[in-house]
């Protein structure tokens, strides 16, 4: 095959490489910001050149053939190299500039990034972010992301990962919740209560407690019940808002209707554990470059997010009657 054949070939091995990494016609579409009739008619064309079938083709998904399969694996490492190259001599130029493509979860992203994001844009004007918001936990070398936003206790060991901040999670309810329904005092109180709790495994859901004071006793657990489970912090915070039941959610989600006192903290002496992490932190694959891009929007969150979500302890509390505590 020829030099100019060959160079015909770079554009059509590249998209074979990001077909497998998607696993479908409309996913590496989308990745490489074409159409699919364009994808289906690059690979079509590599096909023919090549001799041979590089793609098995269902009503569902699409694999690699042995064939097309050892040259997406045997090319991809030279495409990396390309990207990281660029991205180095890029950075020569001293500015952060180019896409992020960010992920994080969805409540975080709503009320935390997206708020904070504006400000590191005005500074960066020649960066953009694509941000995905998702609380599916994504490949980010598959998908194609440069970073992510994970409220994790275990980032994964083949990835960098720099801490944000600590969070820790707390009980919530609107004060015409606790006027109609009393105070919790003590854990065990809450089996008399609408608890709104995040969808776990177990059939039987459950809140753990442990005193911040070792004098208020040891950690008790409680199996809760209550009318709404919700796989998002913002769909719980806002049922409690509505007076529904007391909320269990992280920091983040809070915070801002506690410090408006349109929530309060219940059992303020006592910090759920178990159920949300206790750390955020922004992740990325590891590779030895990191786009200059990447570090100024990790260096700005870090420092935007240093001192958590505020000091929820000097939120208004409660004020209304207390529940029986049985003992």
């Amino acid at each position: 095959m020829n030099e100019q054949k060959i160079h015909e070939l770079w554009g059509h091995v590249h998209w074979l490489t990001v077909l497998d990494q998607q696993g479908s016609y409309t996913a590496a579409a989308a990745r490489l910001g074409v159409s699919k009739a364009a994808m289906s008619q690059r690979i079509a064309e590599l096909e023919r050149l090549a001799g041979v079938a590089l793609v098995q083709r269902t009503t569902r998904s699409v694999r690699l053939t042995e064939a097309g399969q050892r040259l997406a694996d045997q090319a991809r490492p030279a495409f990396d190299q390309i990207a990281q190259s660029v991205a180095q001599v890029r950075d020569l130029a001293g500015a952060p500039r180019g896409l992020i493509r960010l992920t994080a979860p969805v409540a975080l992203a709503r009320q935390q990034l997206v708020p904070r994001l504006a400000e590191f844009l005005r500074q960066h004007p020649e960066v953009r972010i694509e941000l995905n918001l998702s609380d599916r936990l994504s490949s980010l070398a598959t998908e194609g992301f440069d970073l992510a936003i994970r409220h994790t206790a275990h980032p994964p060991d083949t990835h960098v990962a720099w801490t944000l901040c600590a969070t820790r999670s707390v009980l919530v309810a609107s004060r015409a919740y606790l006027r109609r329904h009393g105070t919790p005092r003590h854990p065990s109180d809450l089996v008399e209560h609408n608890c709104l709790h995040y969808p776990r495994s177990q059939d039987n859901p459950a809140w753990t407690l442990e005193p911040r004071d070792a004098r208020l006793g040891e950690r008790v657990t409680v199996q809760v019940r209550g009318s709404l489970a919700a796989n998002n912090s913002e769909a719980l915070r806002d049922a409690a808002l509505d007076g529904l039941g007391i909320a269990l959610l992280p920091d983040f989600s809070a915070q801002a209707a506690l410090k408006a006192g349109k929530l309060v903290e219940v059992l303020p002496g006592w910090t759920p554990v178990g159920s949300f992490a206790d750390r955020l932190y922004a992740i990325r694959p590891y590779s030895v470059h990191v786009p200059l891009a990447v570090s100024a929007l990790v260096n700005f969150l870090r420092e935007a997010l240093a001192d958590g979500f505020g000091d929820l302890e000097s939120a208004p509390q409660n004020t209304g009657h207390t529940s029986r505590h049985k003992t």
